[in-house]
This record gives structure tokens, C-alpha cells and sequence, in this order.
């Protein structure tokens, strides 16, 4: 028997899946979805990590599907709202870690096999009103920004600057905001490694359509080595991304593999004992 399964934000308590009742969280209906099924969301903001349990099949994929195009967003993103003013345009929020579980944007590099920058930088990132900011080295720039002349924005924009550092069990994040109040604006910050992406291999035939999908604290996606995305199918078959808005992911958008072999992973970069060509 086919299903059709319902998930809307604005309930106030989750339901059982059906029109009168929906789901609260897409995840819920991903959680037992099985081929033919199909998933209709509603507009607006899921703030959480999709992860398909199951598989569909060639004749009979899953489908999630956004009840109004581009209106349901798929987030990696948490608002923050307890900013403190620092100095001049500059203040700091603190987050406790427990917030990020086991993987910490605000900890994790950017990092692997191809990848060369003369700069570290985080996979977390700091957004004033949907507009990603810049993260500096050191306080002292963020204090006094200096604009990035060949940016591919406007300059001034480049003066937007994050800088972050742990104490004990906090992340301190430290943004200049230009003279915006962050507890009035929208500010959010990365949260969630992906947003839709099933953590095992091999969950084939399936479609998203018509999403908005943003803001993922990917790390690097060598081709030696495993490839992760804001969207992907973890080296699945039979999957369909159409119609989508993906944006915001610190690395990869969307990927179609390669799967995690952890013998194998990164060899270049941290033995020089592979290369990566």
C-alpha cells in the first residue's frame, strides 16, 4: 500500500503523518517511508538533518516533495540570540558545544587530499540576514576589518568578519556586525554537517523536489577520498534532485559519492604516502 505522508513546521506538536495530524520533523516521515511513499511538505523552515532510512526501487522510488516550490527550507542552521556587545561593532556569543553532539564546525577544519589554502578556516560560518560572513585568523582583524579588494562582492560587504576560539566547553564566536544589533537581526550560525544525505550507502531511488536546501558545515570532498554533502546520496543509485535552491554549504553542495573507507582516507594529506593524482 502506498502512503502519502504529511509534515508541516507550524504544528504544534507532531502527529502521526496524516493530513489532520502531520509530522512536525521531515526526518519522522524518513524514518519509515518505504518504496512508492511519497512526502509532502509544507512551507517553511526545517531547522534539522534529514536522514533517509530506507530505499525505494527503480519502479517505485520515495519522494519528498515540497507542497509549494522552493517554500519548505531544509536548514543546517540554528538562530543565535544571546549576543553580548564586545567592543565597537564587534560582540560575542557564546555557545555551549553541546549544542554541535559530536562534530563541531567550530572545531573541524577545512581540510584534505587537494585542498591547499595558505589560511585556516572552519566549516562552521556566521549569517547576518541569509548573508554569509567572513572568518578572520585573529580577533585583532575582526576589531579593525580591512576590506578584501578582489572579492567578487561588493568590498564592503568583506568587512562583515567572524573570528572563533574554544574555552573549555564553549565555542566563543566573535562577529563584527557594522553597527547592526545581531539580537535584532537574523543571525544564524552552521550547525548540522548536512541536511540531507542518509549516513549509510546504498539507500537508492530516491527524489527531492522542489526544496530550498542551505546552510551545511561540509568539510572538503577530495575525489581520493570520501565525499560528503550538504545533499547526497552516499553512493546510492537511482536518486532524483530537481528543482532545488542549494546554497550555503561551506564545501560541497551536492555530491553523488564517494563512500567513507577509513584505511584509506586522506592518505595524502596525512602521511604524503599517496598522492593525489
Amino acid at each position: 500500500t502506498i502512503v502519502i505522508y504529511y509534515v508541516d513546521a507550524a504544528t504544534h506538536r507532531g502527529g502521526d503523518g496524516t493530513k489532520a495530524r502531520p509530522f512536525k520533523w521531515i526526518n519522522d516521515a524518513a524514518q519509515i517511508a518505504l518504496p512508492g511513499d511519497e512526502i509532502i511538505v509544507a512551507p517553511g523552515v526545517y531547522r534539522e538533518y534529514v536522514n533517509p532510512k530506507n530505499a525505494g526501487t527503480e519502479e517505485a522510488p520515495i519522494v519528498y516533495r515540497s507542497e509549494k516550490p522552493l517554500a519548505a527550507v531544509i536548514t543546517g542552521a540554528e538562530p543565535v540570540k544571546n549576543w553580548e556587545h564586545y567592543e565597537g561593532d564587534v560582540w560575542l556569543a557564546k555557545i555551549p558545544n553541546g549544542l554541535f553532539g559530536d562534530y563541531n564546525p567550530y572545531v573541524q577544519t577545512v581540510w584534505g587530499d587537494w585542498y591547499f589554502s595558505p589560511i585556516s578556516v572552519h566549516t562552521g560560518e556566521i549569517y547576518l540576514n541569509g548573508h554569509s560572513m567572513y572568518e578572520m585568523q585573529k580577533l585583532e582583524d575582526v576589531l579593525n576589518p580591512q576590506p578584501y579588494v578582489p572579492s567578487w562582492e561588493e568590498p564592503e560587504q568583506t568587512l562583515y568578519q567572524w573570528y572563533t576560539v574554544q574555552e573549555g566547553n564553549t565555542t566563543l564566536l566573535y562577529a563584527n556586525f557594522r553597527g547592526a544589533d545581531p539580537n535584532k537581526e537574523n543571525v544564524e550560525i552552521n550547525v548540522r554537517r548536512n541536511c540531507f544525505y542518509p549516513d549509510k550507502t546504498g539507500v537508492g531511488y530516491i527524489t527531492l523536489s522542489g526544496f530550498t536546501v542551505k546552510q551545511a558545515a561540509t568539510t572538503w570532498a577530495p575525489p581520493t577520498a570520501y565525499q560528503e554533502g550538504m545533499i547526497g546520496p552516499h553512493w546510492s543509485k537511482g536518486w532524483v534532485i530537481e528543482d532545488c535552491e542549494v546554497s550555503d554549504s561551506k564545501c560541497c553542495g551536492i555530491s553523488l559519492g564517494k563512500y567513507l573507507q577509513p584505511n584509506n582516507e586522506n592518505k595524502w594529506s596525512r602521511f604524503v604516502t599517496k598522492d593525489g593524482t
